[in-house]
């Protein structure tokens, strides 16, 4: 994939998360956010399974296919930390880690059932989704310390700066944790079954680049979701508007 598809696929895949946040504001609570937060998780998870090559024309890194989703999940706590607080990113969280739990037992469960006689491809299948569990079982580690990490940061730091400095949070509490997560992740997932040192460049590196490419989407996402009381704010601080145009 090179520079400028991978920084396309980004902006695309950072993009659903103003549909969640166009919904939450209609509902006010964080419904599909949530649900597309549990999805990203889920679908990068399976994803990891394939490592693939990122040609930025200047370097290669290499990565679990997986990392563009799993870097944005960053963004959806973010976004509805500022929104909706802490507690409730502590909810997603958990209710992420749960559907977790489930995926790996139901995957754990089709390889176990007997497969039909004309089906050939149960080698593959138990390969390929035999190597998930161990997958899922480092991502829970790295996710319950680094997601927790990144909602408890971001939390302390908007009560530090009184609100103000929103991209400095976002990407604060989000850097850090997305480097910490490759360093608890991929040793747990891979060693002794892939080179290490340029899985943890390639994806640390990506990480980084989707968490500086999602600094504009917090911005777009407070703005969908804050529009009311932002008019209101404009409106307050210039009394001489003509406010019955």
């Amino acid at each position: 994939m090179s520079f400028i598809f991978l920084v396309i696929w980004v902006l695309a895949i950072t993009s659903f998360t103003l549909l969640g946040s166009v919904y939450a504001k209609k509902v006010q609570k964080p419904d599909l956010l949530i649900a597309l937060y549990v999805t990203f998780t889920l679908t990068a998870q399976l994803l990891a399974v394939k490592i693939s090559t990122f040609d930025l024309g200047f370097t290669t890194l290499y990565g679990p296919s997986g990392v563009l989703l799993f870097s944005v999940t960053y963004l959806f706590t973010d976004i509805v930390n500022e929104r909706f607080g802490r507690k409730e990113t502590q909810r997603m969280i958990f209710i992420a880690f749960i559907t977790q739990v489930a995926m790996v037992f139901f995957f754990w469960l089709s390889i176990q059932l007997t497969p039909a006689p004309f089906w050939t491809a149960q080698d593959m299948w138990a390969t390929i989704f035999g190597t998930v569990p161990r997958i899922t079982v480092a991502s829970w580690i790295a996710f319950l310390i680094t997601e927790n990490i990144d909602a408890y940061v971001f939390s302390w730091f908007k009560a530090k700066t009184h609100g103000k400095h929103l991209w400095a949070r976002n990407v604060f509490s989000s850097i850090p944790a997305l480097t910490l997560d490759s360093l608890i992740f991929l040793p747990i997932a891979f060693a002794g079954v892939l080179p290490l040192w340029p899985l943890i460049v390639g994806q640390t590196t990506i990480k980084w680049l989707v968490g500086l490419l999602n600094i504009p989407f917090m911005y777009l996402n407070r703005l969908i979701l804050d529009w009311d009381s932002i008019v209101r704010e404009m409106w307050n601080e210039n009394p001489t508007i003509d406010k019955g145009k």
